[in-house]
């Protein structure tokens, strides 16, 4: 955050700064184990009329156009990787056996592919991973306002399919941030094993800052 408060700072350059000053600081961990911690990033910075977004991975930024469209900036590259173990895992319901060793299989398998080439980019101990983030730069007067969100929200619209984007964005204005995950948790709460929405887990960490103008 300290180094994109310069405006003159590019985005993946201070993405890239920020896992190099984290790695540096744990010199004792093996940090190129595949099982390094790692994360998704969405940021929404606003600089001189302008709103420049970054996304690593499937925590998207949404932009409410002036005129009510929806722009959606996301990175689902995962999605496209081990296509054979993710369908396994949804063949088997939440916190049954099969579902955890096939999930097991899953992470395991993904961890072999995670920041290369031929796999998906996520925030790490390789500062390289910032330069495979999705960037641009949208004229703040063309957006009535924003929402970074992990994808435990935005799953309420893109896997459940429960909800459109402009009721997500009504929502927010009425009830804010916390009505928003309450409606997910709601949601949720009525397929607990997965069975309508096959899934990882239950329910995913649910984030959302908004913002508006």
């Amino acid at each position: 955050m300290a180094t994109l408060a310069d405006p003159s700072v590019a985005l993946t350059d201070g993405l890239a700064s920020a896992l190099e000053r984290v790695a540096a600081i744990h010199p004792e961990c093996d940090l190129g184990n595949p099982g390094t911690p790692s994360a998704t990033v969405a940021v929404l910075r606003q600089r001189y009329g302008a709103l420049d977004y970054l996304v690593l991975a499937d925590s998207p930024v949404v932009l409410e156009g002036t005129s009510g469209d929806h722009t959606v900036i996301t990175d689902l590259r995962v999605d496209e990787v081990l296509p054979e173990l993710r369908a396994e895992v949804e063949r088997h319901e939440t916190h049954t056996l099969g579902h955890r060793e096939a999930l097991q299989r899953l992470v395991l398998a993904q961890r072999l592919v995670r920041n290369t080439p031929d796999g998906y980019w996520v925030a790490g101990a390789n500062p390289e991973a910032a330069r495979h983030c999705v960037t641009g730069t949208a004229k703040i007067s063309n957006v009535r306002s924003a929402a970074v969100m992990s994808d435990g929200v935005s799953r309420l619209v893109t896997e459940y399919k429960m909800a459109t984007w402009e009721q997500v964005f009504t929502t927010l204005r009425i009830e804010g941030p916390s009505g928003l995950i309450r409606e997910v948790r709601k949601t949720e709460a009525t397929d607990p094993t997965g069975r309508r929405w096959p899934r990882y887990k239950s329910g995913d960490d649910a984030t959302v800052a908004y913002c508006c103008w």
